[in-house]
């Protein structure tokens, strides 16, 4: 037990239930969570994990597709699921006297799914169309591209969706080995949050997973190697130029990562940060520009990101650069310090009036550190923070020898690229 709102347990097989009530709502949030993402398969099966989690609304061995779009909807609920990198979550949100319903259908998918050739086929071509769309949007692909530049020999530098090419190979074979190689009870956890009594909850939780087989090893995951210095652009006739410049971030295991927090929200990490100032409102360069930590379970990836006109793409990544060697150099102020504290809290307090943000916080953080990390710990280790420990962090995060950069636009080469990172070296 953490504290009394919050009640873990832990069933034999290693499935975790993880259970928060909240007093005064009239929701509650539901999530099966699971340790498989993209970084958990290979070249021949890439996008395998996005596939299955599509694959899950199509039909089960009681329910059409039809029939599991309508089972929440016709009660006002919401039933959805997304995969990232090293997880994937399937959830669903409504009234708390609709959760029985919630938990079959949720159920129903995960244990009881068809996957029938038909549907394979059908879903296939729907991300494949989904592929083309990320595709034709520059803003977006520019990210992939980045993790791909850093990490161009790792699963963590695959793309979520996987390619055309990658979708074709995979067999409805294939689909149901991974299943049975990554779907295990220690690598699951079901959070729930919202008007629930932790008893009643459980009671009705364990009959659906108590009786799942483990059998068989989650296997390991392989760290991927230093970043080094890479360049690498997409040419493309768009009106604007796509940027990401980033290095090696921490991990989720880390004690730094909430100095990490603070430097990133100082950077770019809203309207009145540093880049927003110097890059948007004083020089007019860009529309949006800002700057995000990745945290994984065992490494991370701190990212600036800028989208300006092709003549100005040099001054935008010499300004980054320069905002870079600033703070590498002299750190943050203590205006900024304690600005950005209060952000911080205030961001995290506003999240916890949202049952799902709820349920997020239960199955990501017991998924990835086995335990809940309360609010509580988060703002205390936070108001901790010295200007010190941020000033630490970024002189080590922060090498320029360590940058790497991904452009999406109409530029003919890196060589200019090159040369701006060369004759603007952050240290």
């Amino acid at each position: 037990m953490f504290k009394d709102d919050i009640v873990k347990l832990t069933l034999d097989n290693g499935v975790r239930i993880v259970t928060e009530k909240i007093p005064g709502v009239r929701s509650v949030a539901l999530g099966i969570w699971v340790g498989a993402g993209s970084r958990h398969e290979n070249e021949r099966n890439g996008g395998i994990s996005h596939f299955i989690e599509h694959l899950m609304f199509k039909g089960t061995e009681k329910r059409a597709a039809a029939d599991i779009a309508e089972a929440l909807d016709a009660v006002g609920g919401q039933l959805n699921a997304f995969t990232t990198k090293e997880f994937t979550c399937y959830y669903a949100k409504t009234l708390d006297e609709h959760f029985d319903l919630a938990l079959d259908v949720l159920t129903d998918m995960f244990f009881n799914s068809t996957y029938s050739e038909k549907a394979i086929e059908k879903e296939r071509g729907v991300i494949e169309e989904e592929i083309k769309m990320y595709e034709d949007t520059p803003d977006e692909l520019i990210h992939d591209l980045f993790v791909q530049t850093v990490w161009p020999d790792h699963p963590l530098g695959k793309p979520i969706l996987g390619s055309i090419n990658s979708l074709e190979k995979i067999t409805r074979k294939d689909i149901l080995e991974y299943i049975d190689n990554n779907y295990l009870p220690g690598k699951i956890v079901i959070a729930v949050a919202g008007n629930i009594e932790h008893e009643k909850v459980r009671e009705k939780i364990v009959p659906y997973f108590a009786g799942m087989k483990n059998n068989r090893n989650a296997g390991t995951i392989t760290p991927p190697e230093n970043t080094t210095a890479r360049v690498t652009n997409l040419s493309r006739e768009t009106g604007q130029v796509q940027i990401c410049l980033g290095t090696k971030g921490i991990s989720q295991q880390d004690d730094r990562l909430y100095s990490v927090y603070i430097l990133n929200n100082v950077l770019g990490g809203g309207l009145s940060s540093r880049l927003v100032q110097s890059i948007r409102e004083e020089r007019g360069l860009a529309y949006s520009v800002f700057t995000y930590h990745t945290a994984f379970c065992d490494t991370g990836l701190f990212t600036f990101y800028a989208g300006t006109s092709p003549t100005k793409y040099d001054e935008v990544i010499k300004l980054l650069l320069k905002e870079i060697k600033r703070i590498n150099k002299d750190g943050i102020t203590e205006k900024e310090l304690l600005r950005t504290k209060e952000q911080i809290k205030g961001s995290l307090y506003l999240g916890l009036e949202s049952v799902s943000s709820r349920m997020t916080r239960l199955g990501r953080t017991e998924l990835c550190l086995n335990r809940v990390i309360p609010p509580e710990e988060v703002v205390k280790k936070v108001t901790a923070i010295t200007l010190d420990d941020v000033h630490s962090i970024a002189r080590d995060l922060f090498k320029d020898h360590e940058f790497s950069l991904s452009t999406i636009g109409p530029l003919e080469s890196g060589t200019d690229i090159k040369r701006i990172l060369k004759e603007s070296a952050v240290v």
